[in-house]
Formats: structure tokens, sequence, C-alpha cells
């Protein structure tokens, strides 16, 4: 059964930090490339980094530069979305998604509040 749980969203005050994480079962983890997204109430789905399946490769959208860090264990088929320097425009649905071969896997969210 494939499985994508993420954890460790919250309420968090403007200026904070949470570490997310994603742990995949059921899927080739370690081949996939991960993505993590975001979405607002009332707005699309964005995406939000990108970490290739070995790690060589990430990337960031502009809005999270500096401030957010992708990471994978591949050995624990987890994937994590340091957030630091949080702000309220950041509070959304986060989502992990996990590419293989185009085969595209999602959890089911973990919800960031920031909020003072």
């Amino acid at each position: 059964q494939v499985q994508l749980v993420e954890s460790g969203g919250g309420l968090v005050q403007p200026g904070g930090s949470l570490r997310l994480s994603c742990e995949a079962s059921g899927i080739r983890f370690r081949i996939g490339v991960v993505r993590w997204y975001r979405q607002a109430p009332g707005k699309l789905r964005e995406w939000v980094a990108l970490m290739t399946s070995a790690g060589s490769t990430t990337t960031y959208a502009d809005f999270v530069k500096g401030r957010f860090t992708i990471s994978r264990d591949n050995a624990k088929d987890t994937a994590y979305l340091q957030m630091n320097s949080l702000k309220p425009e950041d509070t959304a649905v986060y989502y992990c998604n996990v590419d293989i071969l185009g085969n595209n896997y999602w959890g089911q969210g973990t919800q960031v509040t920031v909020s003072s």
C-alpha cells in the first residue's frame, strides 16, 4: 500500500521555524524526485521546493529561497522541509509529492499556520 504521511505542521509565530516530514512507504522512494507544494485558502496549489533522487539538485520558489531547506534521508524513506523565518503569508496546507518515473504520489497534507 502506497502512503506518504506528512507531519510537523502547526501554529507558529512570525519569524519562527517548523520542520515538516514526509514519510513514504510502498514506493521506491530513493529513486523519486521529491517536491513540496502548498495551498493557501482560496488559492491554487503552488510549488515550493524540489530535490532530485540522490539529493544532488535542489531548487526553490523565489518566495521561500533563503528561508526554506529541502532535504531527504533515503535510508528512512523520508523527506523534510525546514522552514525558517516564517511569515503569515506562508500559512497553507503543505503537501509532499514524490515523482517516480512519471508516477506521482501525494500525501494528505499538513497545516502550517503563521500567526501572532
